[in-house]
């Protein structure tokens, strides 16, 4: 059965079955908002909120959409409105376990952590923590693409359905955002070596 299928099930007042899809999308919408936040509490607030607005919304769902697709534009808004209320940068943990959902990456952190030296090792997450902090300096259009694509492996064709814009707003927001990245981490890299 797909998530829409299943979404269609929720609206007919299934419970099981919504209960189905907060354990298929639970890790993915926290990871989502804790890149967002900074903050494994507020993370976990936010994915239940994303939660309760899909529940809420269930009578008002149409299979219009990628069942994600219209979860993550939920999880989007939701973070959106919580980073305008804190107005604060934060910087997201380096835990492993926070990481990236897709086995690809974790797989490819895991190689590179057992094969390392401590030095390697600490090198590596002060990379990340710069990395980071650069994405959270980003404009949020930027930022939000920047996660979607590069943490949660989307298309340009999902983020575009997930931010409601056209699929060049997409690579625009993308090529912007890496031409800022490589203007905030050789500026990093420059003022380090400076040090």
């Amino acid at each position: 059965m797909t998530d829409a299928q299943i979404m269609l099930q929720v609206k007919n007042g299934d419970a099981e079955a919504f209960e189905q899809l907060v354990e298929k999308y639970k890790l993915p919408i926290i990871n989502f908002c804790l890149r967002f936040s900074g903050n494994k509490d507020d993370a976990e607030d936010l994915a239940q909120d994303v939660f309760v607005r899909v529940f809420q919304a269930a009578e008002r769902y149409e299979d219009r959409a990628k069942f994600s697709t219209w979860l993550y534009r939920i999880a989007v808004n939701l973070c959106l409105n919580h980073q305008r209320r804190k107005k604060l940068i934060t910087f997201l943990s380096l835990d492993r376990n926070h990481h990236d959902s897709s086995e690809r990456s974790s797989d490819n952190l895991e190689a590179l952590f057992s094969s390392s030296t401590p030095e390697r090792e600490y090198e590596l997450k002060e990379q990340q923590r710069l990395v980071q902090q650069a994405i959270n300096s980003l404009p949020e259009n930027q930022k939000t693409v920047v996660i979607l694509y590069r943490y949660h492996n989307l298309s340009y064709q999902e983020i575009a359905k997930i931010l409601n814009i056209s699929i060049s707003a997409v690579e625009s927001r993308l090529h912007r955002a890496k031409l800022n990245l490589k203007k905030r981490l050789l500026t990093v890299m420059k003022q380090t070596k400076e040090i």
